[in-house]
């Protein structure tokens, strides 16, 4: 029987993959024996994405193996999806294992609460889903046209709250993962189910979503999620320290494509306040608003963002109304007063907590910096969890009075740090992967920022400004997955050592910043930054934040609506 149904042709070719797919199924089996090349199909790539794998290539040796009439040095990445970011220390142990057997030997801990492994061999791909199947783990949907990993705010200050969001993101999670049997039929061998009159994808249908889908979860005065960055952002609404519910935010979005004005970031827009019971069904009823109206002619305008901005907040409300079957409520007052991670320990509900800073959240160890071996020997006597941050750090969650000796041996025997003697500068810092492994790379990113970190605080010494908490983020090209656009400055990649520079982002992630200079290489970076800096340490008002200073100096015009962004 024909799984296929006829489609227009104006429909972008992706549409027209994911429909002859037969439910992401596409030869990627196939692919994975064939052991002439170290590559799969063109089109079997982009199926591989909902299963959370990327094929990609060294950049650093691609010209070399073009002269020697090789083909790229091929590598998958794989994303494991990780609800809220919590996992066991069982689960480190597996993901440490998976990143020494089969991939370069580091984990990246990712902006969206995710584990990822760089530098898996076609060969290895089975054996490492397999290994991340046995830590009761898997990467469906961690990437591709569904809603990805849903995020929610680690951080343990918040203790009776954190479990209840927790456990509410892996029940999104859960319920809006497809339900296509294709996954475990690839990987974990399963045996394929004959009868194809079983509707697979009750929810997504044949072709998914128009393109990706993000949530997240924010407990004020916390927005480390960058609630405005998602497609749907939950804000806890706490009552007599009891969560009862949430106000909902829809059409975030960080994407653009340079030179394309009809791209460009966005904010998401408050709709209304519901009870939280209500949640996981919300999720659902907006999801499908963007699987029926989003655009599938052209990938570029897919997102939802651009959907609620041709449509309306007005309608999607109406819209969500409608298909919940009851109305939601006035959005609630809330408050946002950072976006970053406290470090070091801190206690609540009778446990500590240890946040360890992780420049660009990369767990490596080098020749002076065991980190990697270090966060392996606490795992292996850890009794609570891990919680990855959406800044890319790590907590060493619930650890039980008698066991904080003990960790906390092992932090002075390795120095890992919690980033205390760091600069407000480079601990409130994010960067994507960019070169080698990312295709979509234009400029480095997570090679070169930490060094663009020495040089401006050398500036920030000048300008008596250390102790100053300033977000600054980069990426090596403008899909954003470091969040730039809502940094007080943030570089996105233009061409190797070019970036362009955005400034005038607001401190908790509800504004968006604006070009400032286009194009630049690192002497004129430092070289605008310098009088800006001075003049910020001189002129700011108490407790003024940088990106406020610069609209409110008339460095950069200030920015609500991604609308606005390139105006």
């Amino acid at each position: 029987m024909s799984t296929q149904t006829n489609l227009s042709d104006k429909l972008d070719e992706m549409e027209h993959i994911k429909n002859r797919s037969n439910y992401l199924r596409g030869t990627i089996k196939e692919g994975l024996a064939d052991e002439i090349t170290g590559a799969i199909a063109e089109d079997d790539t982009k199926l591989l994405k909902f299963h959370g794998s990327y094929m990609q290539d060294d950049r650093d040796i691609r010209d070399e193996r073009r002269k020697q009439k090789l083909e790229p040095a091929y590598s998958f990445m794989i994303r494991v999806r990780v609800p809220g970011g919590t996992a066991t220390a069982d689960q480190w142990v597996a993901m440490d294992d998976i990143s020494t057997e089969y991939a370069n030997n580091t984990i990246k801990l990712t902006t969206r609460q995710a584990f990822q492994f760089h530098g898996i061999l076609k060969r290895n791909l089975k054996s490492s889903m397999q290994s991340i199947h046995h830590a009761v783990m898997d990467s469906l949907a961690a990437c591709g046209d569904v809603n990805r990993n849903v995020m929610c705010n680690p951080n343990p200050y918040q203790s009776g709250v954190h479990k209840e969001v927790d456990t509410l993101a892996t029940q999104i999670s859960d319920h809006l993962s497809p339900q296509t049997g294709a996954y475990h039929e690839i990987w974990l061998d399963d045996e394929k189910i004959i009868d194809t009159k079983e509707e697979v994808e009750p929810m997504y249908g044949k072709t998914y979503l128009p393109r990706k889908f993000k949530i997240g979860i924010a407990v004020p005065p916390s927005n480390d999620i960058d609630v405005y960055s998602q497609d749907i952002g939950l804000i806890a609404v706490i009552e007599d320290d009891q969560l009862v519910g949430f106000n909902v935010t829809v059409g975030g979005g960080m994407g653009m494509t340079h030179g394309d004005t009809k791209t460009y970031p966005q904010v998401g827009r408050l709709l209304g306040y519901f009870p939280k019971e209500e949640a996981v069904d919300v999720c659902e009823k907006i999801l499908t608003i963007q699987r029926d109206y989003g655009n599938r002619e052209n990938r570029k305008n897919a997102r939802f963002k651009y959907t609620v901005d041709r449509l309306g907040v007005d309608f999607i409300r109406e819209e969500l109304n409608k298909r919940l079957g009851w109305e939601i409520e006035e959005a609630k007052p809330f408050e946002f007063k950072h976006n970053g991670d406290r470090y070091g320990w801190t206690e609540g509900s009778g446990k500590w907590h240890f946040t360890l800073f992780i420049q660009n959240g990369r767990v490596k160890d080098t020749s002076d910096y065991k980190l990697k071996t270090a966060l392996r020997e606490i795992a292996e006597i850890h009794t609570g969890d891990f919680r990855l941050t959406p800044n890319q750090n790590l907590i060493i969650a619930n650890v039980a009075k008698s066991k904080k000796q003990q960790i906390q041996k092992i932090i002075d025997k390795y120095g890992i740090t919690d980033g205390e003697h760091y600069t407000g500068l480079r601990r409130n810092s994010m960067a994507c992967v960019a070169f080698p492994t990312c295709g979509l790379a234009m400029a480095e990113s997570e090679r070169y920022l930490p060094t663009l970190i020495n040089k401006i605080e050398g500036l920030l010494d000048e300008a008596g400004l250390n102790e100053e908490e300033i977000t600054i983020r980069m990426t090596g090209c403008p899909n954003g997955c470091a969040r730039p656009a809502l940094a007080e400055i943030a570089f996105i990649g233009k061409a190797p050592g070019k970036y362009n520079m955005y400034l005038g982002g607001g401190f908790t992630g509800d504004r968006l910043n604006k070009l400032f200079k286009e194009n630049i290489g690192e002497d004129e970076i430092l070289e605008s930054l310098k009088p800006i800096l001075i003049q910020y340490g001189k002129e700011k008002n108490d407790g003024e934040h940088f990106g406020d200073f610069v609209i409110r100096k008339g460095i950069i015009k200030e920015v609500h609506s991604g609308q606005d962004f390139h105006s």
